[in-house]
């Protein structure tokens, strides 16, 4: 889960400076581009689209995950589902569910680049997706080791919940919550993207039935969890006063070290 963090980190460095560069060539200052394209005041980040019942699929996700560690009959459908793709695709092996992951947030950063907006801009979706990054990792490397969970590979215990499953749902769901206004269709990709990375994972016997459904829940629950949560972090952050005085801090990347940077004005 750490080495698909940095590889998205990587990724959004990348995109960030060719949009930067976009921008020069059509001889726009650089910094009115950065001021009204990469930041947004406090009071306007977008918040979560979706109602509160949409918490419930995801909720309903994990609980079903959950249950297969207690409920005999889910477990059942585990080694069910498990013993049809070894009988069916005993030698199958790909790696493709890799790209896949990736694939919705790449769309998200590679539409803008397009010139198709979405909902936020560049700093405030890259902190949206790295707010749900941090929840989906903490959910994800906590619950591997405290369930202790075989894989059907045998190769470790760190089977339960389904680390690219959750990374993949994750990202399914940055880009509805960025691009569905636009499009249903966009949602539709994102999602069957998300989808068949947990049949690829279940094909390459890296995790069971259960697995995928629980991180597929923890994915979508992590980004609407950022997007409830990260307006009101955003606007902590950022703090503008009657006086005038203002205080910024701001994600930053320098010398391939991650951090933040701190700005006041007095």
């Amino acid at each position: 889960m750490k080495k698909i963090l940095l590889a998205l980190f990587c990724f959004i460095t990348i995109e960030a400076n060719a949009q930067v560069v976009a921008d020069t060539t059509k001889k726009v200052n650089i910094a009115d581009t950065v001021k009204k394209d990469l930041f947004t005041a406090p009071d306007t980040v977008k918040k979560l689209h979706s109602n509160p019942l949409s918490l419930i699929p995801p909720a309903v996700a994990i609980l079903y995950g959950a249950s297969s560690f207690v409920i005999k009959p889910v477990r059942n459908v585990d080694y069910y589902i498990h013993g049809r793709i070894e009988r069916s695709n005993p030698t199958f092996n790909t790696k493709a569910e890799t790209y896949f992951l990736f694939t919705p947030i790449v769309m998200v950063y590679g539409l803008n680049l397009a010139g198709v907006e979405g909902k936020n801009t560049f700093i405030d979706r890259t902190a949206l997706l790295g707010l749900s990054g941090l929840f989906a990792e903490i959910s994800d490397e906590s619950l591997k080791h405290l369930t202790h969970r075989l894989r059907p590979n045998e190769q470790d215990y760190l089977s339960f919940p389904s680390g690219h499953t959750t990374a993949a749902f994750m990202g399914a769901e940055f880009l509805a919550q960025e691009y569905s206004e636009k499009s249903p269709i966009y949602t539709v990709i994102g999602y069957t993207a998300a989808v068949t990375t947990g049949i690829f994972r279940m094909y390459n016997r890296d995790h069971w039935f259960s697995d995928v459904v629980a991180g597929a829940g923890f994915g979508v629950l992590s980004t609407k969890a950022a997007y409830l949560v990260y307006p009101y972090l955003r606007n902590a952050l950022t703090h503008k006063g009657k006086n005038g005085r203002s205080t910024t801090i701001m994600p930053m990347y320098q010398d391939g070290a991650i951090g933040l940077s701190f700005a006041a004005k007095l």
